[in-house]
C-alpha cells in the first residue's frame, strides 16, 4: 500500500484511488460546498459528487464511466475534454457523477477506476501518434451525453492521431459495414482543438465492431509505417 492509500484510509476522505495509466485519479465530495455546486456546470445539483479525472485518455474513461453508471444508482452530470500537453494528440478528461448518496458515488468512481484497464485495451500509441477505437453493444449515459450514441444501441469510436490517419480510417470503418455515422470531429470541429480525427457510429451490433475492427487493423498498418515501429496496447484488447 503506498502512502497515499494508507492516508485515503485515515484523513483523505475525498481520494478513492488511481488507475494505472492515463496519469487517471478517482476522487469523491460526500457534501460539496454550495458555492462551489452553484457554479459548477452540472445537469443536475446533486450534493455527493463522484470525480474521475485523467491527463491522457478520455475515450477510455468516458467508456468506464459507462460502465459505472449501469451498475450503479447515479448518473453521469458533465463531461470535459481538456486539451492537455501530455496527451500527446490528445484529451485529457474530466467526469463528475451525481448521487444521492456518497456511498454510491464513490462505487461508481471505483468501478470506472477498474475499468480503465479494460478500456485502454484498444489504444495503440507510437511516439508519432495513437490509436483509439472503442465498442459497446448497448450504450448508457456517458456515451451518450460525450458522443450522442442513441442510449441502450450499440456504439463504436474510431480515432486517429495524427488527424490524417484519422479522416482515413474513420472513412475505412463507415465503408466496411452497414453502419450510421453519428457525427466526425477533427481538429477545428468538435475536439479541443486536438491533433485527432474521430467518427462515431451506430447500428447492428455485429455491423458496429466489424466497421471498428476493419478501421483498427488499417490504423496499425498506417501509423507503424509512420512511426517506424509497430503501434502497442498497454492492456489486451477487449474489442
Amino acid at each position: 500500500m503506498n502512502n497515499l492509500d494508507q492516508l485515503a484510509d485515515n484523513k483523505l476522505t475525498e481520494y478513492v484511488g488511481k488507475a494505472p495509466i492515463g496519469d487517471t485519479i478517482g476522487l469523491v465530495i460526500a457534501n460539496v460546498d454550495q458555492q462551489i455546486l452553484d457554479n459548477l456546470h452540472l445537469d443536475k445539483k446533486y450534493h455527493s459528487l463522484g470525480i474521475l479525472g485523467a491527463r491522457t485518455g478520455a475515450g477510455p474513461h468516458i467508456m468506464a464511466a459507462d460502465t459505472a453508471v449501469k451498475a450503479t444508482n447515479t448518473e453521469v452530470v458533465d463531461i470535459e475534454l481538456p486539451r492537455d500537453t501530455k496527451g500527446g494528440g490528445g484529451h485529457g478528461s474530466l467526469i463528475i457523477f451525481g448521487g444521492d448518496d456518497v456511498s454510491d458515488v464513490r462505487q461508481a468512481v471505483s468501478i470506472a477506476l477498474e475499468d480503465v484497464k479494460r478500456t485502454f485495451g484498444d489504444v495503440y500509441s507510437t511516439d508519432a501518434g495513437h490509436l483509439e477505437f472503442q465498442y459497446t453493444a448497448r450504450a448508457s449515459q456517458a456515451v451518450h451525453k460525450a458522443f450522442g450514441a442513441p442510449l441502450g444501441k450499440a456504439y463504436g469510436l474510431v480515432c486517429g492521431t495524427p488527424a490524417a490517419i484519422g479522416v482515413v480510417i474513420a472513412d475505412v470503418a463507415v465503408k466496411t459495414a452497414a453502419v450510421e455515422v453519428l457525427s466526425v470531429a477533427s481538429p477545428a470541429h468538435g475536439t479541443s482543438v486536438s491533433n485527432e480525427a474521430m467518427v462515431h457510429i451506430t447500428g447492428d451490433s455485429g455491423a458496429v465492431r466489424q466497421a471498428v475492427i476493419s478501421a483498427r487493423e488499417v490504423g496499425k498498418v498506417l501509423l507503424g509505417n509512420l512511426s517506424g515501429t509497430e503501434p502497442k496496447n498497454e492492456f489486451p484488447s477487449y474489442i
